[in-house]
C-alpha cells in the first residue's frame, strides 16, 4: 500500500487498522503515539519482520481512532480483534475445552452442572477445572450439604408431572423442589450457599453450619444436629481438594508463558481465599511478530476484559513483565474498582507456585505440538513440501540436525537429533564434546562436529561386512537432509564438509535461520519460501528446537561437571567417588564451601586427613 501522509496521524495514544482491499479488518493495533507507530511500518520491507512484510502487503487501507489515554487504547484495541478477528492478530484459543462448575441463577429453581463451550448470560460460571471428574467430585460432596437439583429440564419436569421425586432426594442430594418439597426461599439459601462456597467464602459457610450444629445440640435436637455434623464433614472433604497455595485472604491469579517463534503456550491458575479454585491453557498463534512482554500485556488485557469466572482478583503474578506496565494495572484496577497489583513474583511460595504454573504451560506446548508432529497425515503432508520446497529427489525420512552450546567459548559442545518419518528418534541422538575449537567460533565447531559424524559414516560404509557385523553400527545411515541451525554461514561449512567426504550426491543440505525461520540451502541467495503455518516448516522448527534444548542441556551438565570438580580437584586421598559422595551429603559444593571442620570429621567414611585437606582448600587461613 502507498504510505499514508503522516502529517495526517495524530501523535496521540489511539488504535490504527489496515485493511485490506475489501475493506476488511487484517491488522489492530495500538500505540501511545500514532503517528510513530505507523511511521514504523513504512520502511525497507527488508527491514520488517517477515509476517509484518506480508501483512503490509495484503494491506489496502490505512485508519486509526484517536483516544484520550493509553488505557482506552488497550481497551479499544481488545474490543476491535474481538470484534473483526483480523488474520494478522494474535488470539487466545483454549488448548482443550475446559469444564466448568456453572449454577443456572437465572432459572426458578437452579441448577448445579457440569458445561463446556461458550458461556451464556444468566449463569454464574466457577473453575476451569483440569478434568470433570474433578467437579464431579467436588460436587458430590457439596450436595449434601447445599442439596440443589443437578437434573436437566426435562428430567424436572418429567417428575414434577409424576408428582414424586427422583432418587437424589431419598439420599438427601437433592432438596426436591420438582415436588415442593423445599420452600423457595429455603432452596434460595442452599444455592446462595454453594456460590458463597464455590466462590472461596469456605471459611464463612463452614463456621455458619458450626454455629447451627452446636445450638441444635443445646436445644436437643439431635438429629438435626447429626445432620449439620455431616454436611460439615463433606464441606470438610470439599476443603481437602482445593490446594492451599497462600493466607485466607489472598485473591490472585497466576500467568505463566511459554514462548516459542511460531506458537506461545498460556497457562492461568486462579487462587481465591488462598485456595486454588480452577486453572486454564491457552495456545496462541503467534500471526504477529510479538516480543514476549508485548505479548504477556495482549494476553492480560484479553483474560480480563470480560469480567473472570471468579471475578477480578487483587493481584496478577506473571512471568514476565508485561508491556505499559501501568496501564494494564490502571485497566485491570478499573475494572475491579479497586488497584490491582501486577507483578513477577521474585521468592518465597509465589514464585515455587509460578514455576508450577510454568512447568503446565510449558507442558502444554509440547503436547500441542507433540500432537501435531505425531499425526499421521501431517507427518506425510510434511515430508512432501520439504521435498517440493527444497527440491529434493526423494521424501526425506531421515532428517538429522545439528547445533551448537557454549558460553563465551567455553565447554563448547554439539548435539545431532533425528527425525525418522517425522517423529524422533532419540535413541540415535548423539552428543559432541568439542576439542579443536579455542574460543568462541561457532563455524569451526561446527565444521569439527559434522565432520566426526560424516566421517564416521563413511568409514563404516566402507568397512568390511564381517568388520561391520561384528562392530555394533553407530552412524550406519546417513541423513537424506542434514540441517543446521543458522543462517547463510553455517550451511556453507555444511556444505564444504559434505562435498570433501565426497557425499554431496548423498546427502542434501539446508539451514534454518531462527530470526526470521528462514531456510537456506546451497546455490541459492535467497531463503526458500515456505508457507507460514505449513506442516513442513512446523516439522523443521520442531527438530530445530529439539537440536536446541540437547545441546543446551548437555552444555550445562557438562559446565555444572567441571565447576563441581574444580574446587575440590587435587585434593589428596578425595577420588571421583568421594567427591561425589561428599557433594550429595553436603548439598553440594557451596555446602562442602560453608562445612566447618567438625562438620567434615564427622563424616565416618571420609578419613580425618583428607576432611582436614578439604576444609584446607576452602579455608587455608585457618
Amino acid at each position: 500500500m502507498l504510505k499514508p501522509n503522516l502529517a495526517e496521524v495524530p501523535v496521540g495514544p489511539g488504535s490504527y487498522q489496515f485493511k485490506d482491499e475489501h475493506g476488511r479488518i487484517i491488522y489492530v493495533g495500538k500505540a501511545a503515539n500514532l503517528r510513530s507507530r505507523v511511521a514504523s511500518y513504512f520502511v525497507d520491507p527488508a527491514l520488517l519482520h517477515t509476517r509484518t512484510a506480508a501483512m503490509i502487503a495484503a494491506a489496502h487501507e490505512l485508519t486509526w481512532i484517536e483516544v484520550n489515554s493509553e488505557v482506552a487504547a488497550l481497551l479499544l484495541e481488545y474490543n476491535l480483534i474481538k470484534q473483526h478477528r483480523p488474520r494478522f492478530n494474535v488470539r487466545l484459543r483454549d488448548d482443550k475445552s475446559y469444564p466448568f462448575l456453572a449454577v443456572t441463577v437465572d432459572e426458578e429453581w437452579p441448577r448445579a452442572v457440569v458445561m463446556r463451550g461458550r458461556k451464556r448470560k444468566g449463569t454464574k460460571y466457577f473453575g476451569p477445572f483440569a478434568h470433570a471428574w474433578a467437579i464431579r467430585d467436588t460436587l458430590d460432596a457439596l450436595l449434601r450439604t447445599f442439596p440443589v437439583r443437578t437434573c436437566s429440564p426435562a428430567k424436572f419436569r418429567q417428575h414434577e408431572r409424576l408428582g414424586r421425586p427422583c432418587l437424589l432426594f431419598h439420599i438427601e442430594k437433592c432438596a426436591g423442589p420438582c415436588v415442593r418439597e423445599v420452600a423457595a426461599e429455603t432452596y434460595s439459601d442452599h444455592v446462595q450457599g454453594l456460590i458463597r462456597f464455590l466462590g472461596g467464602d469456605t471459611d464463612g459457610i463452614r463456621d455458619d453450619l458450626a454455629e447451627l450444629m452446636v445450638a441444635a445440640s443445646k436445644e436437643e435436637r439431635f438429629e438435626d444436629a447429626a445432620r449439620l455434623r455431616d454436611r460439615l464433614g463433606a464441606i470438610d472433604r470439599a476443603l481437602e481438594r482445593q490446594v492451599m497455595v497462600g493466607e485466607r485472604g489472598d485473591d490472585f491469579d497466576v500467568v505463566a508463558l511459554c514462548d516459542s517463534d511460531l506458537e506461545a503456550s498460556v497457562h492461568v491458575f486462579y487462587a481465591r481465599k488462598g485456595r486454588v479454585l480452577g486453572n486454564n491453557g491457552y495456545v496462541i498463534d503467534k500471526s504477529e511478530p510479538l516480543g514476549s512482554s508485548e505479548l504477556m500485556r495482549r494476553i492480560l488485557v484479553d483474560l480480563y476484559a470480560d469480567e473472570p469466572a471468579l471475578g477480578w482478583p487483587k493481584e496478577v503474578m506473571v512471568s514476565i513483565e508485561p508491556d505499559e506496565l501501568v496501564a494494564c494495572e490502571e485497566l485491570l484496577s478499573e475494572y475491579r474498582g479497586s488497584h490491582v497489583e501486577i507483578r513477577v513474583p521474585q521468592r518465597g511460595d509465589r514464585r515455587e507456585l509460578m514455576a508450577t504454573v510454568m512447568k503446565n504451560a510449558k507442558d502444554a506446548l509440547i503436547r500441542h505440538k507433540m500432537r501435531r508432529a505425531s499425526d499421521h497425515n501431517s507427518r506425510s503432508r510434511a515430508l512432501s513440501e520439504l521435498q517440493d520446497v527444497l527440491g529434493l529427489n526423494q521424501a526425506p525420512l531421515r532428517i538429522e540436525c545439528f547445533d551448537m552450546a557454549h558460553l563465551h567459548g567455553t565447554d563448547y559442545v554439539g548435539s545431532m537429533v533425528v527425525l525418522e518419518d517425522g517423529l524422533p528418534l532419540k535413541r540415535e541422538y548423539r552428543k559432541f564434546n568439542v576439542t579443536s575449537v579455542a574460543g568462541n567460533d561457532d563455524y569451526a565447531a561446527m565444521r569439527e562436529v559434522l565432520t566426526r559424524r560424516l566421517s564416521a559414516y563413511v568409514a563404516e560404509r566402507d568397512a568390511p561386512a564381517e568388520e561391520r557385523r561384528a562392530k555394533p553400527s553407530k552412524f550406519a545411515y546417513p541423513p537424506q537432509l542434514l540441517l543446521v541451525d543458522g543462517g547463510k554461514g553455517q550451511l556453507g561449512v555444511a556444505v564444504e564438509v559434505v562435498r570433501e567426504l565426497g557425499l554431496e550426491d548423498e546427502i542434501n543440505v539446508a539451514s534454518i535461520a531462527k530470526r526470521f525461520e528462514e531456510v537456506f540451502v546451497p546455490d541459492q541467495s535467497d531463503a526458500v519460501r515456505i508457507p507460514r503455518g505449513s506442516d513442513a516448516l512446523f516439522m523443521l522448527q520442531v527438530i530445530r528446537d529439539e537440536a536446541h534444548r540437547f545441546a543446551n542441556t548437555f552444555h550445562r551438565e557438562r559446565r555444572s561437571r567441571r565447576m563441581k570438580a574444580s574446587e575440590l580437584d587435587g585434593i589428596k586421598g578425595c577420588g571421583p567417588a568421594r567427591r561425589e559422595r561428599l557433594l550429595k551429603e553436603l548439598g553440594g559444593i557451596a555446602g562442602v564451601r560453608d562445612a566447618d571442620l567438625e562438620q567434615l570429621r564427622a563424616l565416618t567414611w571420609l578419613p580425618s586427613e583428607v576432611a582436614d585437606a578439604v576444609h584446607q582448600r576452602f579455608h587455608p587461613a585457618q
